[in-house]
């Protein structure tokens, strides 16, 4: 017989966060995005709770358990609020392109982003910024983030780290609004640290993807969840409107998005702890989770009709946060370009034949 359940700390661990989100992220949303961070008290019980430290080695501090052990927390983080879930970490995706740099990268750079409150590392994907001798130029028009202490970049074939001469300049932002929002300039920044390995890179970025497409999955569920709850309280023609065949069916649709992101997403994880190639299955996870939060979120709006677009329901907050977090990484193209290449490479050239008439 399959068990699927999880293991008792995991258990643990994802009941601890789900815990935290309801008591302290959840209820402040909207005082957490007018104020572009989160309440010094939230960050200080987020750091008494050890959740930035999940995946740091043991000898930095942090408890080492692993890529399902994230995916959970985040997936619990999103459903709370997903622009609190990258103010909070310090590191975020980008400790994934630190990592790749090395153990002694990681022991110079971790304990003052660890030890600062609200300080930030940041994760940019692409080929935006360009190298000139040991200087670094070019510009990023959007980061989720109103402070920028590292810049991790990640190219196709190399790894950059830039600390000094990045200039920031504030934007409103629309979605992620809690984590901040910036454009940055690089001109000539002093490099301080590059590696050219094309595989590190890529699971680097495979990684990171990973990471947003958890978030993603909390937010699509927070949306469902929310949004079947008020159609089996608001009544129509005597019976609940979550009872009417076209939006059962529609609810039914929205519940199998979530599930089957979150599965993708698991499998990932499990992947990644097993040691086995996860680009395809990373790319595959967060395309999956940015598209159907394309299609849980808009219509968690419609079942709630014009309420959906008021502040005082979560729903627009959640179409928000799930498009910005859609645009993160290279965004849903890059990633099926990736997923794409991997099975093509994997199923080896196609060959049609035409029978003799």
């Amino acid at each position: 017989m399959i068990d699927f359940a999880l293991d008792d700390e995991l258990a643990l661990l994802r009941d601890t966060t789900r815990d935290f989100g309801a008591s302290w992220l959840h209820p402040r949303e909207r005082e957490h995005e007018a104020a572009r961070t989160v309440a010094p008290e939230v960050r200080e019980t987020f750091a008494e709770i050890g959740l930035a430290g999940l995946e740091l080695p043991e000898e930095l501090g942090g408890a080492e358990m692993g890529a399902l052990a994230r995916v959970l927390v985040l997936e619990e983080l999103g459903a709370a609020d997903a622009g609190a879930a990258l103010d909070l970490d310090p590191l975020g995706p980008a400790f994934y392109g630190l990592r790749a740099l090395g153990a002694e990268r990681l022991r110079e750079f971790l304990p003052a982003l660890l030890r600062e409150p609200g300080a930030r590392a940041v994760l940019v994907v692409g080929d935006a910024l360009e190298v000139r001798g040991d200087r670094v130029h070019g510009s990023v028009p959007w980061v989720p983030a109103d402070r920028v202490d590292l810049l991790v970049s990640l190219g196709r074939e190399e790894i950059l780290l830039v600390q000094e001469g990045i200039e920031r300049e504030a934007v409103r932002g629309a979605g992620l609004r809690c984590a901040g929002a910036s454009s940055v300039v690089l001109d000539g920044a002093p490099l301080r640290a590059r590696l050219r390995d094309p595989q590190a890179s890529a699971d680097a970025l495979a990684r990171a993807r990973l990471y947003v497409a958890a978030l993603l999955v909390g937010v699509m569920r927070a949306a469902a969840d929310t949004s079947r709850a008020y159609a089996l309280e608001r009544v129509t023609f005597g019976r609940p409107i979550a009872h009417h065949q076209s939006l059962a069916f529609l609810i039914a649709d929205m519940a199998s998005a979530v599930e089957g992101s979150r599965l993708l997403v698991q499998e990932a994880a499990w992947r990644l702890e097993r040691g086995l190639d996860t680009s395809e299955a990373c790319a595959t996870a967060f395309l999956e989770a940015v598209e159907q939060s394309m299609f849980v979120t808009p219509n968690g709006i419609q079942i709630l009709g014009g309420h959906g677009f008021m502040q005082d329901y979560p729903l627009e907050k959640w179409m928000r946060d799930a498009r910005a977090l859609g645009l993160l990484l290279g965004g849903a193209d890059a990633a099926r370009e990736e997923a794409g290449a991997e099975l093509a490479a994997d199923d080896g050239p196609v060959e049609l034949s035409v029978p003799e008439a």
